[in-house]
């Protein structure tokens, strides 16, 4: 950011964002500024990329483009101008279909499927604060990721433009992606594998010949 520091007390807006040089990567959830770095642990970079990779590859040749972070995601209400948005987020990949939402800037509207893969330091603010924005800006499909629990959270836009009940898929599990029909992702593939841990039992309970 400029010289000049963060007021803590006021909201800013794409209009300020873009005014911003300082090499840091940063989130606008409501006027509110969110540092983005450090970056990703390797787990979350390589959770990340096998999932982009998953979804070029579905994606090639189709009307549909994946973007990975970073990646300027603007949300407006309704028709507010790009300089007045308060909500600019970059999330880990999206899926967007709409060629009109897509200009040099990255993406203006909802895209149809955003993923994030949780960090210690953002999982609050991913589960609770972009969530609650996905849903109410009209992301069709929002998936969390985590890596810790090896858990994914699948969160659908239902008719009444609210999310319904998540579903949750672990490591050993096959996501059908109702929002694009024949694309299956087995999690075995996005997780990396445990390392095997060979237990030894209590010494009092081994039999000495």
């Amino acid at each position: 950011m400029k010289s000049a520091k963060k007021e803590e007390s006021r909201t800013y807006t794409y209009g300020d964002y873009c005014g911003w040089d300082d090499e840091k990567r940063y989130e606008l959830i409501d006027g509110v500024v969110y540092d983005m770095t450090p970056a990703p642990s390797r787990n979350h970079s390589l959770i990340s990329g096998t999932l982009f990779w998953i979804l070029r590859t579905f994606f090639e040749g189709k009307p549909c483009e994946v973007h990975a972070a970073p990646f300027d995601v603007r949300l407006p209400k309704e028709s507010e101008a790009d300089e007045k948005v308060k909500d600019v987020v970059q999330p880990d990949i999206l899926v967007v279909c709409d060629e009109k939402k897509l200009d040099d800037k990255g993406c203006r509207g909802a895209p149809d499927l955003i993923i994030e893969v949780l960090s210690p330091s953002t999982a609050s603010k991913d589960c609770i604060k972009k969530r609650a924005l996905y849903e109410n800006r009209g992301v069709k499909e929002f998936w969390l990721v985590d890596p810790s629990n090896r858990v994914v959270t699948v969160y659908s836009l239902q008719t009444d433009r609210r999310f319904g009940t998540p579903h949750y898929y672990g490591p050993e599990s096959k996501v059908v992606v109702g929002l694009f029909p024949g694309l299956e992702i087995e999690l075995a593939k996005v997780f990396p594998l445990l390392p095997k841990i060979v237990g030894q039992p209590p010494p009092e309970y081994v039999r000495v010949r």
